[in-house]
């Protein structure tokens, strides 16, 4: 549950008074608590407190930000996502200290620095925490308090630091505005929603955490239980629920502003509408604003976010009551395409009231179609996207589908999936998404041609009557597709399905089912598509095979918000008012378009070429003259293990970010196998990537994981060459095994057989070796080498010297941005100009500074035994240093070209780490 990426910059003081007033700051510390100078781009300049607390009995790690002025200030507490730390919020945190606030960051129990076991924001851990830590802001003299120990402070974070947000504000009356973010209400809802276990969330979720090791202990055991069962049970559901929001909803009555996002299978809309409901009954002003992306991905809307949490705060914390706050409810909807940059076209639209999940309802009568419950091979086409299209024959409503629960729940639909999808929730009203239903495994009914558009916000519901052949429970999956008027097209509205468990009881009767909240523009002509799938492989189904038939008792009731507003497209004032400029500014916004979309054509030389890099140059985020990556060129052949090297800071991560097509570069070009790289290039297919792990489900064995992986990918079996790749990782018996009795060692090569699928031509491998023991780490060698032994080529990013010496062929240094030295491993560490002098006697280091500074000598370092020196020439000869050596009674012993790459690295990047 990761939070959206922030940016930041840190500046030293750049003036005497500002370098006084840090002085004066470090001068009246008490505690342990460290102070470091940070600023935005104009003053006032922040300053940051880091220091460790004991707010609960555990151990936390805070940052405590301030700027600028001796007055009275509100406090604001911002918590973290799952997975992250303080660090993660810090951007933010400066910039509300720079807006006059007293801000404090904190990495939760088991997260960062912080002790403790994860607990999910227990009220007796987590919660019990953030008391503690308004304890402590009460207890510093510039924040406004309300009364003795009763600071002002306000409380926002994102997913994992939105819920706590809610639920310091039910348990401490002293909270006195939220503006949580991408949350949850109840937990067991979000996991366990109508009792099917979201299996795939829980398992990324396990992961983000670091392993079910490191949860409180009856945590761990109840994951694992319920996922071994693929049942929740009452336990588990109760459990979570005590530690949700929702468990206080009667006692959160403070201002509130929600934010919640459209691409969001973890934490849907309903959530938001839960939140609502409640804390608006207990009298506080609420505004729910929905935004474009969430944890599915899709654009998080940053600046806007934290500008209106900014605005929020500055009216319910300073009380500036002239202070714009935005309506009531907003939504961001997307579509088109800006023609300049390609980017999805975004409007804002609003009501100044609340209109739920179920305001406006319009009737849209169903048809059953007859296609889902056909089996394969029989004429329905390969799942719900190949279904009816203008004359398909239908069936009246009433009519029955019948399909089946495969055994094993194997193959499964495919909908939502987390760190997968990459975001193509948010662009479903663009015509792009990832669907997949299994003929025989699903029920199908769809209306008539729409004579009008239908803008859809909130959630459609519909009675149907469910029937399973052998009374068991029944689970089911529903969607609404938008269908193309041909009926060859379908579009998931944000990705997402609704889970149901019908128990026997609720069976043959009618029954009301919701479906997913989305909002969502269904054009005239095409068809809104009901379908209800037996399996979804995010969730658990049973394991047994099963029949279900469904009856549509009546039509599909969707919600249009006649209130919610959608803002007016705004023309720039030439369009209208200075026809002939608009034609000169359109010829030329044309011209950078295509110069700057453009792709350029591939390079016929450099087809057989694995990677070429040429002038590659990256700024940091606004700055002018600062950068990242700088004129970097090379070249990788096929079949080499080439090693990327560099000290932090030297660029290594952002070169690769480049090469993966995830950010553009300010200049240069990156070429694979002569097609140049853009972000969704269709080269990226030829590589593979692992970076910093893969999120497995611990329950299943290694090969089910690698085969759902596959699956999710939508590209044919037979493309994945899966025993090619579990040949090389050597995982044998093990991946008959579950995840979790993995070792590091396993998990990383299994991590790397899935980078591996496909057999990709260029791999790329970040750290690969982190957290393994000696043996282990030989073995990934030992993988990489035979990974490049078909003819493929291996990039591989690593601190480990010994390692890269050993397993690569060739080698990049990078040190500050800029290439220092590239060429085979030997050439590198045994290169004519690198020399090993060997001496009878340690060597002092004014000895070594005496040698470095000898004519034609680049430099001189003393080995790790101080037995030696390694000397790089730049113009001298081996005899002509011999001869120095002598002269200065040096007892040399040997003289010869050096071999170990850490010598030579240290000696290109002296004086260099970042």
């Amino acid at each position: 549950m990761e939070t959206p990426t922030v940016r930041w910059r840190r500046l030293l003081p750049r003036t005497p008074a500002r370098w006084a007033a840090a002085v004066a700051v470090l001068a009246v510390l008490v505690g342990g608590g460290t102070w470091t100078a940070v600023a935005d781009d104009g003053p006032p300049a922040v300053q940051r407190e880091d220091r460790m607390l004991r707010p609960g009995g555990v151990e936390i790690d805070t940052s405590y930000f301030t700027a600028g002025g001796s007055g009275k200030r509100p406090a604001v507490l911002i918590g973290h996502g799952f997975g992250g730390s303080k660090n993660d919020v810090r951007a933010q945190a400066e910039k509300l200290a720079a807006d006059g606030y007293a801000v404090l960051t904190w990495s939760a129990r088991g997260f960062g620095k912080s002790g403790g076991a994860i607990s999910l924001n227990d009220p007796e851990g987590e919660v019990k925490d953030v008391s503690g830590l308004i304890d402590w802001l009460a207890g510093r003299p510039e924040v406004e308090l309300d009364k003795k120990g009763d600071p002002r402070v306000g409380l926002t974070g994102a997913s994992y630091g939105g819920a706590v947000s809610l639920l310091a504000a039910g348990y401490d009356q002293r909270v006195d505005a939220i503006a949580p973010v991408i949350t949850y209400w109840n937990l067991a809802d979000a996991l366990f929603p109508d009792g099917v276990f979201k299996k795939l969330w829980a398992g990324i979720f396990v992961t983000s955490g670091g392993g079910c090791e490191k949860f409180e202990k009856k945590l761990c055991e109840m994951y694992e239980r319920v996922a071994v069962s693929g049942k929740p049970d009452a336990a588990a559901t109760e459990l979570l629920t005590e530690r949700s929001p929702s468990a206080v909803a009667d006692r959160i009555k403070v201002p509130s502003l929600l934010v919640q996002g459209q691409s969001d299978s973890l934490f849907p809309l309903g959530h938001a509408d839960a939140m609502q409901k409640a804390i608006s009954a207990n009298g506080a002003p609420v505004s729910v604003d929905w935004i474009s992306g969430g944890h599915d991905g899709g654009d998080s809307e940053t600046a806007r976010v934290e500008g209106r949490v900014g605005s929020w705060f500055d009216r319910y914390l300073k009380e500036e009551t002239g202070t714009d706050t935005g309506p009531a409810f907003r939504v961001t909807r997307t579509g088109g395409i800006d023609s300049t940059d390609g980017a999805a076209l975004k409007r804002g639209a609003s009501s100044d009231t609340y209109p739920g999940l179920r305001s406006g309802g319009r009737e849209i009568p169903l048809r059953a179609t007859g296609g889902g419950g056909t089996p394969a091979g029989a004429g329905a086409g390969a799942g719900a996207g190949a279904g009816a299209g203008a004359g398909t024959a239908t069936k009246p409503t009433g009519s029955a589908e019948t399909f089946r629960n495969p055994a094993g729940a194997v193959p499964p639909a495919i909908s939502a999936v987390p760190g997968v999808g990459g975001g193509l929730s948010q662009l479903s009203s663009l015509g792009v998404g990832l669907s997949l239903d299994f003929p025989g495994q699903f029920g199908r009914f769809e209306s008539a041609p729409l004579a009008t558009s239908v803008r859809v916000t909130g959630t459609p519901t519909v009675r149907v009557n469910v029937k399973e052949a052998a009374g068991q429970d029944a689970v089911l999956f529903g969607k609404v597709y938008d269908v193309s008027p041909d009926g060859r097209q379908q579009v998931l509205p944000s990705q997402l399905v609704a889970p149901y468990r019908i128990t026997a009881d609720q069976q043959g009767k009618p029954i009301e089912l919701a479906l997913p909240a989305v909002d969502h523009e269904f054009d005239a002509g095409h068809r809104m598509r009901l379908v209800f799938s037996a399996t979804d492989l995010g969730y658990a189904s049973p394991a047994e095979p099963a029949t279900y038939t469904v009856t549509a008792d009546g039509p599909l009731t969707v919600p249009t918000a006649p209130a919610v507003a959608t803002a007016a497209a705004t023309l720039p004032w030439w369009t209208w008012g200075l026809p002939a400029a608009a034609l000169v500014i359109a010829a030329g916004l044309l011209i950078t378009a295509r110069r700057r979309t453009a792709t350029p054509a591939p390079d016929p030389a450099l087809t057989d070429v694995p990677l070429q890099i040429t002038g590659l140059s990256k700024k940091y985020a606004k700055s002018v003259d600062r950068y990242a990556v700088r004129e970097l060129s090379f070249r990788v052949e096929k079949g080499q293990v080439l090693g990327l090297l560099g000290p932090n800071g030297a660029g290594k991560t952002t070169t690769l970010r480049m090469l993966m097509g995830l950010i553009a570069p300010d200049e240069g070009e990156i070429r694979v196998f002569g097609q140049a790289i853009r972000p969704g290039a269709p080269v990226l297919s030829r590589v593979g990537a692992f970076v910093e792990g893969a999120g497995f489900l611990p329950h299943l064995s290694g090969r089910a994981n690698l085969d759902l992986y596959w699956q999710a990918t939508g590209r044919p079996a037979e493309d994945a060459h899966i025993e090619e790749a579990l040949e090389i990782a050597g995982l044998g018996d093990a991946l008959a095994r579950a995840v979790r009795t993995y070792s590091q060692g396993m998990r990383q090569r299994l991590a790397i057989a899935q980078a591996m699928l496909g057999m990709p031509d260029l791999l790329i491998l970040d750290e690969p070796t982190n957290g393994l023991d000696p043996p282990q780490i030989r073995e990934m060698r030992d993988v990489m080498i035979r990974y490049a032994a078909g003819g493929r080529t291996v990039i591989v990013s690593s601190h480990l010297l010994s390692e890269v010496e050993q397993s690569c062929t060739h080698l990049v240094v990078m040190d500050r941005g800029r290439l220092v030295q590239a060429g085979p491993v030997a050439e590198i560490t045994g290169s004519g100009d690198m020399i090993l002098v060997t001496v009878a006697e340690t060597v002092s280091e004014p000895l070594a500074e005496k040698v470095a500074s000898l004519p034609g000598i680049g430099s001189a370092v003393r080995t790790d035994d101080g037995r030696g020196l390694l000397v790089r020439l730049d113009g001298a000869t081996a005899s002509r240093l011999v001869a120095d050596l002598v002269r200065l009674d040096v007892p040399v012993t040997g003289v010869g070209p050096h071999r170990r790459l850490e010598d030579a690295f240290l000696t290109l990047i002296s004086g260099g780490a970042a």
